[in-house]
């Protein structure tokens, strides 16, 4: 059953994806990392996938059980106000059938959007496209049975996994991202892709909302920053796994400094201005408003 509320929530995140304005998302992987960004002023929530398992000590790609992946999801839903979208990987499951079971479930936590990708364990043979065309109007025509639209982020790993050429990978993602769309994906993300002629042209081609990743530990430079990706016409970027690896590579850098020199320089380096360490404690303990 989907609440009035969760409706609600899922077509003001769609239309987030149609304003002039781009759609930032800082991705979060719990509840503490959830309620800090939307008390900064974010529209809304959207989970990394690698930094929920990361948390809970698993590597990427769907080693995770779904049901663990859930229960975090839906602390995190009961914990903001914001709508929230999560990372689903390629599903959680073989087959359409299987991919709709754990849609079922996913949407149950009370979530908007989804993230799903058509490769699986970032291989570099793509889930047909035909087969994952399949799986994206299975999905819609699930929300639409609900009684809400879910807004579905379809994610083409043609310039992740691929070893054609630039071109055949830009090729791919066009036409894979527009046949997405038309079996009922809201928005399509390419990454990982930070050269603005490409992001342009991806713009320019899809006939859908585009998403960009911004990450810079996946990409051989720096990614524009959001003003550009704005004027570049790009309806939704993300951070990905971005901050919550930053956030692990902080206690590395923290414990090596103290097991090697006995000095705490990077941890003070971090909590300096101490008001503002404070002020993100209580932005994540703060209880939510009903």
């Amino acid at each position: 059953m989907v609440s009035n509320n969760q409706k609600e929530k899922a077509e003001r995140f769609l239309k987030f994806h149609q304003e002039k304005e781009i759609l930032v998302l800082l991705n979060s992987w719990d509840i503490a990392s959830s309620k800090i960004i939307e008390a900064c002023g974010y529209k809304a929530i959207a989970t990394t996938s690698m930094g929920i398992a990361a948390s809970l000590g698993y590597p990427d790609c769907e080693i995770i059980q779904l049901s663990e992946m859930t229960e975090v999801i839906k602390g995190i839903v009961n914990a903001v106000q914001a709508p929230v979208t999560v990372d689903i990987e390629a599903g959680y499951g073989n087959n359409t059938e299987e991919v709709i079971e754990s849609v079922k479930k996913i949407i149950a936590t009370g979530i908007v959007g989804i993230n799903i990708e058509d490769s699986i364990a970032l291989n570099p043979v793509l889930i047909d496209e035909t087969e994952f065309c399949e799986r994206i109007s299975a999905i819609r025509a699930l929300s639409d049975s609900l009684g809400f639209h879910l807004v579905i982020n379809a994610r083409t790993d043609s310039f992740y996994t691929s070893s054609g050429s630039p071109q055949e990978k830009l090729s791919e993602s066009i036409n894979r991202g527009n046949k997405y769309k038309e079996a009922g994906a809201d928005c399509i993300f390419v990454q990982p892709v930070w050269e603005k002629e490409t992001i342009s042209t991806l713009v320019r081609e899809i006939n859908a909302p585009v998403n960009i990743l911004s990450n810079p530990a996946n990409m051989a430079g720096l990614p524009p920053s959001v003003s550009e990706l704005q004027d570049l016409g790009v309806a939704r970027v993300s951070l990905g796994s971005g901050l919550m690896k930053a956030t692990l590579a902080l206690i590395k850098k923290v414990a090596d400094e103290l097991s090697e020199k006995g000095t705490y320089n990077i941890l003070l380096a971090s909590l300096i201005p101490i008001p503002e360490t404070a002020l993100a404690y209580k932005m994540a303990t703060t209880l939510k408003r009903e």
